[in-house]
């Protein structure tokens, strides 16, 4: 089900970068992989990404219940089998009623009962789906979707509580553009082939789920039918990706009742009553796409909002219910969506049900047996260390005044610093779990994280929270709380290890450090203080010879050409891209810092520098399927991992040096024109 989004707006570092190697390995052998991978044959001034990773590339396959693999997969599927072990121990022991144990076993047993599942066929919601058919008009539409959203939903309303980021102290509730079912606004627009064949298995899939429910074929594709064209003028409405990276065109604090002056239909005062949500205010963060929802509710009749309504409501539901359904919805989303061929084994399905609505229990439980404070400790120290690196780097500026430097070291050493796992655990004692009700626990985790997150509006921000579950194999930077947060998932090899070398270590995880560190001056955190606020504290000179090398990381990725004639979006990457060239260059100057940086003693043949570089290039080696891949270019900031690589080696000189890269290698770039910003 989906969850109401917790208070974090994250520029994340996506760690989708997935390998099938799940061994083991020891120190001594690690600190060699770096050459097991390398392809000699390739100059490393042409690709260095296809130098550092051109064997691994070459034999890697992709497993058919994967959309692609690279050196996340490592982590990931060694994290999955550790948190299996704890699954299935807590799931075949008597545990005392109400504890972590209890409620985590519980909700995987119910998860993994697929007898009972598969014998309720879609019975769960068939009293959502008779709501629907009692609906008369658009108000009672509106209050339809308000109960949805009371067990975590997002049916038409897209909401969560955040920070007021213009008053970064305060929580407030915000809405945002919602209601389509692609992935994306321009899916709806495009005319190219690949986008079509995706839109058509949209399509088969909610005539799919139709007939699933027992309507005939022909009424089925007349459903469709009427739900498409709604989402397409819904669609019309949104903003694009582009858009949406501007954070201050997508504050608007309204007054409710100015709300529901201009937008009667939807009625925002009732609204609001019928989700328990007590404002006078909120953040509106398109109103294009309320104004069009608001048009939407008196001009489209009333049976093909039901008919919307019905689809959604199976759509949301579909992972939760018998196979049928399951299989329906993974032929959509994992197979034409991603390239995805085999339906994951249901036990790490039900894992990551459990991850996403008991994320801090089954966390609690990993960090107890998987986590040490000596991890943690190291990783501090590698914190801090890119930390002084940064503050550097900031004196060294040539385009930046003084005055704004001295408030760019300001943020920089405001960073609040969140390693492995929170100091505070999440209460879960509201949460009864059934051992024999899969769904209905799904909506009790529904219900108390709704409620959890309402009631915080208006209240005081606790900067204590986090936005991701400790065994997430990802890190991000949040703007309003100004902080940057590394879980313990991330920190395992190949991206971390307390016992190998600087080189290794500051080259991957140091990397990692860099780039969340680099978000909170990119050109979306650049524009919040220090205290998380939306509010300039640039000179507008400064500011302007920001916004220009912003448009040099903007124009080189643009050139980048990734499938067929399809390029990287610059703009819609930019922030994220910016985030990889400060990464490497603040986790380099870092690595200097040390004993190792400093020596010139090789390991197999491998200078210091070399080995640095080689490490971060391995981290990022990934192979997809094209549909994936397409799928990332049209809606994530992020762009391709191979460019994530050589986007930011073509203008580090240090890495010229250390692979003596010269005018005419395919990589190289005149000094004058390498892109230097933090």
């Amino acid at each position: 089900m989906k969850k109401l989004l917790p208070s974090v707006f994250l520029a994340a570092l996506s760690i989708c970068i997935f390998s099938c190697n799940n061994n083991e390995s020891s120190n001594s052998e690690r600190k060699s992989l770096l050459l097991a991978n390398v392809d000699s044959s390739v100059s490393p001034g042409d690709d260095f990404y296809q130098f550092a990773n051109g064997k691994w590339l070459d034999t890697a396959t992709i497993p058919a219940t994967e959309s692609n693999m690279g050196a996340g997969k490592e982590m990931y599927n060694r994290t999955k089998l550790r948190i299996k072990e704890i699954l299935e121990t807590v799931s075949a022991t008597s545990n005392t009623a109400g504890s972590i144990e209890q409620k985590v076993g519980d909700f995987y047993l119910s998860g993994m009962d697929s007898a009972a599942i598969e014998k309720r066929g879609y019975e769960p919601v068939k009293p959502w789906l008779q709501n629907i058919d009692a609906i008369k008009d658009a108000r009672a539409v509106m209050q339809f979707a308000a109960g949805q959203i009371t067990y975590g939903g997002s049916l038409l309303m897209g909401g969560y509580v955040g920070a007021d980021e213009k008053n970064s102290s305060v929580n407030i509730a915000s809405f945002y553009q919602s209601g389509i079912g692609l992935p994306d606004r321009d899916y709806y627009f495009k005319t190219d082939e690949a986008t079509i064949k995706t839109v058509k298995a949209y399509q088969n899939y909610i005539q799919k789920l139709f007939t699933l429910t027992g309507d005939d074929s022909a009424t089925a594709a007349k459903n469709m039918a009427t739900i498409y064209e709604l989402e397409k003028k819904i669609a019309g409405s949104h903003r694009t990706n582009v858009e949406l990276r501007d954070p201050q065109s997508n504050y608007n604090k309204m007054a409710v009742v100015d709300l529901d002056k201009k937008m009667p239909a939807i009625g925002w005062t009732g609204f609001l009553q019928a989700i328990s949500v007590k404002a006078d205010s909120l953040n509106i963060g398109q109103p294009g796409y309320y104004q069009k929802l608001n048009e939407l509710l008196t001009t489209v009749p009333v049976e093909n909002w039901k008919t919307y309504l019905r689809f959604h409501v199976l759509n949301d539901a579909a992972p939760a219910l018998s196979s049928p359904f399951v299989q329906a919805r993974f032929d959509y989303a994992g197979k034409a969506l991603s390239g995805q061929q085999q339906m994951k084994e249901r036990w790490e399905r039900i894992y990551q049900q459990t991850d996403g609505n008991l994320g801090e229990a089954l966390g609690e439980l990993y960090v107890k047996k998987y986590f040490t404070e000596d991890a943690k400790k190291r990783m501090l120290d590698l914190v801090n260390n890119l930390q002084k690196a940064f503050e550097a780097r900031i004196t060294k500026l040539d385009w930046m005044s003084d005055s704004t430097k001295i408030k760019a070291k300001e943020k920089l050493y405001t960073f609040i610093k969140k390693i492995g796992f929170p100091d505070t655990w999440r209460d879960y004692s509201k949460v009864n779990i059934d051992k024999n009700k899969f769904f209905e626990n799904l909506l009790a985790c529904g219900k108390n994280e709704y409620n959890y997150q309402v009631s915080k509006i208006g209240k005081p921000v606790d900067r204590t929270e986090w936005g991701m579950s400790p065994p997430t194999i990802n890190a991000y930077y949040n703007p309003t709380f100004n902080e940057i947060v590394f879980p313990a998932g991330i920190l395992q090899y190949p991206f971390f290890d307390a016992d190998i070398d600087d080189a290794m270590n500051y080259g991957a995880i140091g990397m990692v450090i860099g780039h969340e560190m680099t978000h909170g001056f990119d050109d979306q955190g650049a524009q919040y203080d220090k205290d998380g606020n939306l509010k300039n504290w640039w000179s507008k000179e400064d500011f302007e010879k920001f916004k220009a090398k912003g448009e040099q990381v903007i124009n080189l990725y643009n050139s980048f050409t990734v499938l067929d004639s399809l390029h990287i979006n610059g703009k819609l990457t930019q922030g994220e891209n910016t985030a990889d060239i400060g990464g490497i260059a603040i986790a380099y100057d870092a690595f200097k810092l040390t004993k190792q940086g400093q020596d010139t003693v090789k390991i197999d043949g491998l200078s210091p520098d070399q080995r640095f570089f080689l490490s971060y290039a391995a981290i990022w080696r990934r192979k997809g399927k094209d549909e994936a891949l397409r799928q990332q270019i049209n809606t994530d900031p992020h762009s391709p991992a191979n460019y994530r690589v050589l986007g930011p080696l073509m203008s580090f000189t240090p890495f010229y040096t250390a692979f003596n890269i010269k005018e005419g290698d395919k990589m190289f770039i005149p000094v004058k024109d390498r892109i230097n910003i933090w």
